[in-house]
């Protein structure tokens, strides 16, 4: 089976971005956002997902950085999963934290889009604006052509909220990207071809 790995960089007058993924990694990460939360938040993917992820990021505001750093790597878990042959391709985790419960469902079927159902107590977590974790997901998802659900089910802490989404987000690609043996040499679909 072919490496399935991808390296994204965006440079833009508002961002300079780089972002390296692979699929059938061992967790490794390694996060420069400048903002620690997004950071933290990056990381679980690669963590409960078992991709290596390596993010590198400047912007001149959080807003553009974390749409670019969304872009990207979507891009890259695109490209790396290649001709999507054996891809097992949809996938749902439920991740609890305390007293949150994050949920995501996800099809790698080629169309980018999402439903996002989350409410946060406040807009600030830690010097991050919680609105940007619906921002980071829709890009994630345009850009990786994927139709993403994410839904925060219930919980009171802000903080609980985000980790169990991305959480949920990491085991959901962990267990879609899997390449299934019995349909190794076929794409998943009666299309036979993934958009």
């Amino acid at each position: 089976m072919a490496e399935r790995k991808a390296t994204v960089k965006r440079e833009t007058k508002e961002t300079t971005i780089s972002v390296t993924v692979n699929l059938d990694g061992t967790c490794k990460d390694e996060m420069c956002t400048g903002n620690r939360l997004f950071d933290h938040m990056l990381s679980q993917i690669a963590r409960h997902g078992v991709f290596d992820i390596k993010v590198s990021a400047t912007g001149d505001d959080i807003h553009h950085l974390v749409e670019d750093v969304g872009i990207c790597l979507g891009k890259a878990f695109n490209e790396a999963l290649g001709d999507k042959k054996g891809l097992v391709r949809t996938a749902e985790s439920q991740v609890p934290m305390d007293e949150a419960l994050g949920v995501v469902i996800l099809d790698l079927g080629g169309r980018g889009y999402s439903v996002i159902h989350m409410d946060f107590e406040k807009n600030d977590l830690a010097g991050f604006p919680v609105d940007m974790v619906r921002h980071f997901l829709e890009s994630f998802a345009a850009e990786g052509r994927m139709n993403l659900h994410a839904s925060v089910c219930y919980g009171t802490n802000d903080h609980h909220k985000v980790e169990a989404v991305f959480k949920a987000l990491g085991r959901a690609l962990d267990k879609a990207t899997r390449i299934d043996p019995r349909i190794a040499d076929r794409v998943p679909s009666t299309k036979e071809w993934v958009e």
